[in-house]
């Protein structure tokens, strides 16, 4: 029997993927969490085998769904997690993997395909959604094109509005480093300005 937990913040996602699972004779929902902590804080009780994992949970939460990943990755003997989510940025895809997530699926995918991603998980495989395997994929094949994480990093704070200066004391580096990432970032997406350069993440899909 695979014992799973369910993370998310929308109650009616939680009860559809329940009713989901509990249709089958192998899979037990053993616990819903409703935000990123809850999750751990169920993942520590039930000890279960995969965690299916949310991303984002709502303005009220200060923690992601990739927090939480990490956090239950570091636990002793733990379960996989698999990200279910709405998002298929570079950054968001990078973030989860990064955390210790073995799959990564979107809420479009068919019910078949979602069973079979969390029975995969459990058997210690990855679950990669199609469109999200081709995106890691092409980052594989074209890496000159492809920010690192700390460059995704600088550029969602410089698309949040925030200067050079408050970049480097988010991130707690210099105001240099900020610069030479910056520099790196404007010459993989061939643009000259911060402002060109989140557009250009936008459209490719780097950033939300």
């Amino acid at each position: 029997m695979i014992r799973l937990v369910v993370a998310d913040d929308h109650p009616i996602v939680r009860a559809g993927l329940a009713a989901l699972f509990g249709l089958e004779e192998d899979i037990e929902v053993v616990a819903e969490a409703a935000s990123p902590d809850e999750a751990v804080a169920a993942t520590v009780h039930e000890n279960p085998d995969v965690v299916l994992m949310d991303l984002q949970f709502g303005t009220r939460s200060q923690t992601t769904g990739a927090d939480a990943t990490r956090r239950i990755r570091a636990l002793d003997a733990a379960p996989y997690v698999l990200v279910l989510t709405n998002y298929d940025s570079d950054a968001d895809i990078l973030g989860a993997v990064e955390a210790g997530a073995s799959g990564y699926l979107l809420k479009d995918a068919p019910p078949h395909e979602l069973i079979a991603a969390v029975r995969a998980a459990a058997a210690g495989e990855s679950a990669l959604a199609p469109v999200i395997a081709s995106r890691l994929l092409n980052r594989m094949r074209a890496p000159q094109a492809s920010l690192s994480s700390r460059e995704i990093e600088v550029l969602e704070l410089v698309a949040a509005g925030r200067s050079n200066t408050e970049v480097a004391g988010d991130l707690f580096v210099s105001e240099t480093t900020v610069k030479s990432h910056l520099a790196h970032i404007f010459t993989k997406l061939g643009v000259s300005s911060r402002t060109a350069a989140v557009s250009a993440a936008r459209t490719r899909g780097i950033l939300r």
